[in-house]
């Protein structure tokens, strides 16, 4: 639960921000949010490139491709996954706000 809790949406990557401006940590903020959302995309959810990579692998090692009513309902599961963590993480940033967490 408390990975939950820590989970946080645009208002967290906000907060991330120096109150004063600064390129040098301007730079440094955009690159690391660029490396978590490539770290983001691989990862093995159908919806993403990593998913995609999953079932390409699949295909390799059994040789035979999975049919295309399997991939579109692993692609709504996955959406579906993505989007819950994105009202998890934007829901536990209004519970921050309001000072609920």
């Amino acid at each position: 639960a408390d990975g939950a809790k820590s989970l946080g949406g645009f208002g967290a990557i906000g907060s991330l921000f120096p109150q004063t401006w600064d390129w040098h940590a301007f730079w440094m903020m955009t690159a690391f949010l660029s490396i978590i959302l490539a770290f983001m995309n691989i990862l093995p959810i159908p919806a993403l490139d990593g998913g995609h990579v999953l079932f390409l692998l699949y295909e390799i090692i059994t040789r035979r491709k999975p049919s295309e009513n399997f991939l579109i309902k692993a692609e709504y599961v996955g959406i579906t996954v993505l989007i819950l963590l994105m009202v998890v993480a934007n829901l536990n940033d209004i519970l921050r706000w309001i000072g609920v967490m």
